[in-house]
């Protein structure tokens, strides 16, 4: 949005990248022998190779760094040190970067995934109701991710203690089993703890234990 400062409307942050929920950062980068280790050590008249024309020029021109700016048709990363200098370019981790023998010296601009639409769009209601279903789904299943439901049946006298392991988005859903004693408990947890979870809640008492995954959670 900001390379062609585009006139759109932002409806939602979407925390998403390639390989986590996290943003991607814009960053400057050199080969690791060069000495070079802040944007201010670039040499004046240095090329530099790079996919964001406006956001890269704006950067040097606004912090007095003299430089060149080459528009890099891809593999970016790979012109840097036979062809350019420098190498500004998109990473999430920066392994590409590192794999290259580049370093990180500075960060132009950090970002993530947005969901945008046109004014016009925005602004004609058949297409808003429409633009809004697609956001409330999108944000469920991003409220999903790293996420399970757990469910499990326990009896009367291990309930409390089952309860009391049990995380919850607000609180685990309990229901009587028919001409039971037996209580059926389902809650959402992360990932993350579920295989620490499960013999502890064995352990508990807990019975029949089943975990699902969750395609969205829509708040």
């Amino acid at each position: 949005i900001m390379e062609t400062d585009s006139n759109v409307v932002e409806l939602a942050d979407l925390p998403y990248s390639k390989q986590s929920a996290g943003g991607v950062k814009i960053v400057i980068a050199v080969p690791s022998d060069s000495g070079i280790n802040k944007p201010e050590d670039i040499k004046p008249g240095s090329k530099v190779t790079t996919e964001f024309m406006n956001l890269t020029t704006n950067y040097f021109k606004e912090h007095g760094i003299d430089v060149k700016v080459y528009y890099s048709y891809g593999a970016t990363e790979a012109k840097v040190p036979d062809m350019m200098d420098v190498v500004v370019d998109l990473t999430e981790t920066g392994e590409t970067l590192r794999k290259n023998n580049l370093k990180i010296i500075g960060v132009i601009l950090e970002s993530s995934t947005k969901l945008i639409t046109s004014k016009e769009a925005w602004n004609d209601p058949v297409k808003r109701k429409a633009i809004e279903e697609i956001k409330t789904l999108l944000l469920g299943v991003i409220e999903a991710r790293g996420k399970v439901l757990i469910a499990l049946n326990v009896s009367e006298s291990n309930l409390q203690g089952v309860i009391d392991l049990l995380p919850a988005m607000k609180r685990p859903t309990v229901s009587k089993l028919w001409n039971s004693d037996f209580y059926a408990l389902e809650t959402v947890v992360s990932k993350r703890e579920i295989n620490i979870l499960i013999p502890l809640l064995k352990d508990k008492g807990a019975q029949d234990i089943i975990e699902l995954d969750i395609q969205k959670i829509v708040k």
